[in-house]
């Protein structure tokens, strides 16, 4: 069964994931009317849509399929997260500089903070909202008890029937044996993530309205850089990939420590791009 808090968990990151960027939007328009703000956030969900979903995902879903790919992210998991850190940073910031330079025109800071609400908003839908949608009917077929009527446990077996199973079995586990508070993260870690990717839209806008982009993109990679690199090592840290020095639950305070303190600062950057906007 999973447990009431976790199904709890489950549907208010589904709520903040899904709803919450679109009722977001919705709000910062209405308060907004006659900025570009709906423009702005579109081209910043079509940055995000375009450059992540579309090209470096897939791509590095399809090296995932490869052995040696596996073996090199095990064995080398630094270099990994390194590679995986560098790439995420590059197709970020190109994501945002693109927008900015079609902004650029009629700039103006509630495009470029419509820009960021934008970017972290589809991250947010896609890669949590979606997902928690699985979540929340799986874990309610669960407790039903309709979810074992999907397969049979004890076909195990090299062909596509016992492949199934391990993936539906792998899939119960997951969502009874996890914790309540990991589903809650989820959504908090997803609102950091707005706040940070607000900064960063705005940073370059900014940055490119004042026609210093190579300064805005520089910032803009490495604060990226740092947060995608040092996060993945942290919880490496956790696993056997970088020799469990450390327990999941430390893991998870030091992350959502940085994370934090991450966000804080996007909302200190946030409020001073307003106020030189203001006093230009």
């Amino acid at each position: 069964m999973v447990s009431t808090g976790a199904l709890i968990g489950i549907i208010v990151t589904l709520i903040v994931t899904l709803i919450g960027p679109i009722v977001a939007a919705i709000v910062y328009s209405v308060k907004n009317k006659g900025k570009g703000v709906w423009k702005a956030w579109l081209l910043g969900a079509a940055g995000f849509f375009v450059l992540q979903v579309l090209i470096r995902i897939p791509v590095l879903s399809i090296l995932g399929t490869f052995p040696w790919f596996q073996q090199f992210a095990e064995k080398q998991y630094l270099v990994y997260c390194l590679i995986l850190a560098m790439t995420a940073a590059l197709f970020e910031v190109v994501a945002r500089f693109a927008v900015a330079k079609l902004l650029q025109k009629n700039m103006n800071y509630q495009q470029g903070v419509a820009a960021g609400l934008g970017h972290g908003g589809i991250e947010a839908i896609i890669l949590i909202g979606m997902t928690y949608v699985n979540n929340l009917l799986y874990a309610v077929m669960i407790n039903s008890g309709a979810f074992d009527a999907l397969y049979d446990p004890t076909v195990i077996s090299l062909g596509a029937e016992g492949a199934l199973n391990e993936q539906l079995y792998q899939i119960k586990a997951a969502l009874v044996e996890t914790p309540a508070y990991a589903f809650y993260l989820a959504g908090y870690e997803r609102i950091l993530c707005v706040l940070f990717h607000t900064a960063m839209s705005l940073l370059v806008c900014y940055m490119v309205y004042k026609k210093k982009a190579l300064l805005g993109i520089g910032i803009a990679f490495a604060a990226h850089f740092a947060v995608d690199f040092v996060s993945p090592v942290i919880n490496g840290l956790a696993t056997p990939y970088l020799g469990n020095v450390i327990s999941q639950g430390t893991a998870y305070v030091l992350i959502y420590g940085i994370l934090t303190a991450v966000a804080a600062a996007s909302v200190v950057i946030i409020g001073k791009i307003r106020k030189l906007y203001a006093n230009p």
